[in-house]
């Protein structure tokens, strides 16, 4: 199937009972069971329920994995699968990652133990110095949030597998429609489900799929035991939202690429980042790792009082978290999504107070330049 057939068309479909041609909302916690031990494939809803079974396998699909979950949210997604980790484990990790990830494993994962190095995994190099005896994961964002730089994913898994250790690649930014990490070597691929595979924000959830069953069981363990699934409401509005992941991606880019080329023309715009721009250092190896660029934009505007004169005159662009949205939502990283970060390391990073964050949404093009246009003259 090609990709716009697929999110329509994989996985589960219908349902087998009543013809339903969309997969119904199983809202029920418990199931009848023939005798004891014997049932038809569900007992609890924690373990397994149909509504998100359906979205498992559609993400597995999606994803070219061997095994699908759905979590209650992209950082229960995050949490569970480092929990794959045990005390003394040591991470390597991007480092201008998403602020809530950074958080839950400095205030969280490192009072169980559990140590993280944060590079510049754009630069192979640089992961394998930061690899040590205690080394057990690799996790990367390419791109990344919100500097948009790009990690070369097959060189990754090289070094990673060399090491006997797992890669783990948040595909959030590329969304399974345009990047498929698996396919280039990674063990486990996630996603802030919230973002671009909802598509409406309405829904709050992750997602995972692993290449391998070994894994799978593992994480199963996991989720069944700590317990942070998706509920069938939040499944069925995912299950929704993925049908036209195909649409809006191609629309949302088509748009990005008009405003990054616009934004790298304005002469108050200091510094744009885009995979798509031919001047971004990434721009070669995500051309080649992935088959879009995606809708994320940052830009600097220069210090803290131009960003806040932006913000409070675009009309398009809504000021708000999360992104990967119908319609365009704007922010600034160093006092919203990464404000978790301290602020020495936001600057050595390039997370200035002067960041602004773009999630392009599928609006006409030309009246969200005229937006930025007014907002920045």
């Amino acid at each position: 199937m090609k990709a716009k057939t697929q999110v329509v068309h994989a996985g589960i479909t219908g349902d087998e009972f009543t013809g339903s041609v969309s997969v119904p909302i199983y809202q029920t916690s418990t199931y009848k069971q023939e005798s004891v031990g014997k049932t038809k494939g569900y007992d609890y809803s924690r373990s397994a329920n149909p509504t998100r079974r359906a979205l498992e396998v559609l993400i597995r699909d999606l994803e070219h994995g061997k095994a699908g979950f759905a979590f209650g949210s992209g950082m229960a997604a995050i949490s569970s699968v480092l929990m794959l980790l045990n005390s003394g484990d040591h991470l390597v990790i991007t480092d201008d990652v998403y602020g809530g990830t950074f958080r839950v494993i400095d205030k969280v994962f490192k009072r169980l133990g559990i140590s993280a190095t944060f590079i510049d995994t754009s630069k192979p190099e640089n992961i394998e110095r930061a690899i040590t005896e205690k080394t057990k994961a690799i996790y990367l964002e390419t791109p990344t949030n919100p500097l948009l730089k790009v990690t070369d994913i097959q060189k990754s898994a090289t070094i990673a597998h060399d090491h006997g250790l797992i890669l783990i690649v948040d595909n959030t930014f590329a969304t399974p429609y345009w990047q498929h990490p698996l396919d280039l070597g990674a063990d486990i691929v996630l996603h802030s489900a919230t973002k671009y595979i909802g598509g409406h924000s309405d829904v709050v959830a992750g997602l995972v799929a692993v290449a391998t069953d070994e894994l799978a069981e593992r994480l199963y363990f996991i989720q069944n035991s700590v317990g942070a699934v998706s509920g069938p409401q939040d499944a069925w509005l995912l299950l929704r939202g993925i049908k036209t992941l195909g649409l809006r991606m191609e629309q949302i880019e088509k748009n990005a690429r008009q405003i990054a080329k616009f934004l790298t023309e304005h002469p108050k715009v200091k510094r744009v980042y885009y995979p798509g721009l031919e001047s971004h250092p990434g721009h070669a190896l995500a051309a080649r790792q992935a088959s879009g660029f995606g809708g994320m934009i940052s830009f600097d505007a220069g210090d803290e009082a131009a960003a806040n004169r932006i913000l409070s005159r675009v009309r398009y662009f809504t000021l708000a978290e999360s992104l990967g949205a119908v319609e365009s939502l704007i922010s600034v990283p160093a006092k919203m999504t990464h404000a978790s970060i301290p602020k020495v390391r936001r600057e050595e990073l390039g997370i200035t107070d002067g960041l602004i964050r773009l999630s392009v949404g599928i609006e006409d093009a030309e009246d969200l330049i005229e937006d930025l246009k007014n907002a920045l003259e």
